[in-house]
């Protein structure tokens, strides 16, 4: 064999060596299964399930999608709201979204602006059009509800890990899924809870229900997630998330529909400014 010869059989088992590298490399990434290593204890194993959790849902840029609001009270009358919400993805820091409402017509207009932060208190804004003006929402009002939904304003902020400690309690089926079971106890100021129950699928690593209790540690609130679907091969988000509270007997539903990712919005698009001029 003349020397082309080997050198070109040396370069193709190089190809072929970082294919087989790189197939072992990814599968390692995405088949993580923290129940595979032995823990100090449940507070270690619950914060590795949940920073898995983060860790898959890493890297969709920006979003959005439309959303219908549907507010029911004691007596069962309901009450419909349509939106559209952009999300952004900040690496190193919370997330930033944008919240637009389109109808009904006293609301029209309506915008909410977030920008979530780990340990430091998140920032909101809310535009109110008849008045032309925005109004910052204060950190020690993030437990107060979101335009008379059962959503706090603190339940619009983005997941961050560091936001909350963790224990593991253990498994159980929700619906035919298996989950893991993790309490949460929020980390920043002024929250309207001391808990959070977490259902989370042990398979596709996604929140099926979570349980709220108030400061006295009593029962809250159940907020409960259906019809997931997969975007670009990796991303779960629901169609449904249903929010019940339990002390006035109202609930808020959220729909959710033509989600779009990587869009190619900006921080520009989710500054101060962009409240007013939002349609």
């Amino acid at each position: 064999m003349n020397i082309t010869g080997t050198i070109i059989i040396f370069i193709k088992l190089l190809l072929l060596n970082s294919v087989v590298w790189a197939n072992e490399n990814n599968n390692q990434q995405t088949n993580v299964d923290p129940t595979e290593k032995t823990y100090h204890d449940n507070k270690e194993k619950g914060l590795a399930i949940i920073m898995e959790l983060d860790r898959r849902d890493t890297g969709w840029i920006d979003n959005q999608a439309e959303l219908k609001m549907l507010l029911k009270n004691r007596h069962g009358d309901k009450h419909a709201r349509n939106l559209k919400m952009k999300m952004l993805e900040v690496p190193g820091d919370g997330d930033k979204s944008l919240s637009i409402f389109n109808s009904p017509k006293d609301i029209k207009g309506t915008a909410f602006l977030s920008f979530t932060h780990a340990l430091d208190p998140d920032e909101q804004w809310l535009y109110l059009p008849a008045l032309k003006r925005v109004k910052r929402i204060s950190s020690r009002n993030k437990s107060g509800p979101f335009l008379g939904s059962e959503f706090a304003y603190e339940d619009l902020s983005s997941f961050e890990v560091k936001k909350y400690k963790y224990n593991y309690l253990h498994d159980e089926v929700l619906d035919r899924n298996d989950c893991f079971v993790i309490e949460s106890f929020p980390q920043y100021q002024h929250s309207g809870y001391t808990r959070i129950l977490n259902w989370i699928d042990k398979q596709r690593y996604i929140v099926l229900k979570m349980v709220y209790y108030d400061r006295k540690n009593s029962l809250l609130k159940t907020q409960t997630f259906h019809g997931y679907n997969q975007y670009l091969k990796k991303f779960w988000r629901p169609n449904g998330m249903h929010m019940v509270n339990h002390n006035n007997g109202k609930s808020t539903q959220l729909l959710w529909g033509n989600y779009q990712f990587r869009q190619g919005l900006t921080k520009r698009d989710f500054d101060r400014n962009s409240l007013k001029r939002a349609r």
